[in-house]
């Protein structure tokens, strides 16, 4: 039997056996991570979100509802993702009337030992599926893009930015 070297992925053990990170050494601190993606569509969508005139009612109301509910939920979703105390989840749409696109944004914050990163990035992929859902009558060719880690401040890796 020859010996494995501990894995770089910190969910996985020596052997190779998915497990949850022990946190519990690790220092509270504040902890900040932002994620972005879009979502985009056609014309008379974008148009239709963006007055407020979808049958499903305000589509970006609920949408940013729904972000902030599923940062809430990420542990419930993500099976080795810790459950943490948010203490702020921002939510904020940017529409490219050019382009038919709505950008999505998420800024979640906490004061603990682990960080927001799976937070930020769930709400993202939540807003952005929820406005699939309540367009998908009228535009099923709709497209997510982009969806990724922007920014994330605190803990021992420090503060970290994505290359543009």
């Amino acid at each position: 039997m020859t010996e494995q070297k501990p894995s770089a992925l910190t969910h996985f053990d020596a052997q190779g056996q998915a497990h949850m990170v022990d946190v519990g050494d690790k220092s509270e601190t504040r902890r900040v991570a932002i994620a972005r993606g879009s979502i985009s569509m056609k014309p008379d969508t974008f148009a239709m979100v963006k007055s407020g005139s979808a049958k499903k009612g305000d589509v970006l109301g609920i949408a940013r509802i729904a972000a902030i509910q599923a940062s809430k939920r990420t542990s419930d979703l993500i099976p080795l993702c810790h459950p943490i105390p948010l203490t702020r989840v921002a939510v904020e749409f940017d529409l490219d009337e050019a382009q038919s696109r709505i950008g999505c944004s998420v800024t979640a914050e906490t004061v603990g030992r682990t960080g927001v990163e799976m937070e930020a990035l769930t709400a993202v992929n939540v807003a952005l599926l929820t406005i699939y859902d309540m367009c998908k009558a009228v535009d099923r060719g709709m497209r997510m893009d982009g969806i990724q880690l922007m920014e994330k401040l605190g803990g021992k890796s420090g503060h970290w930015i994505a290359a543009e």
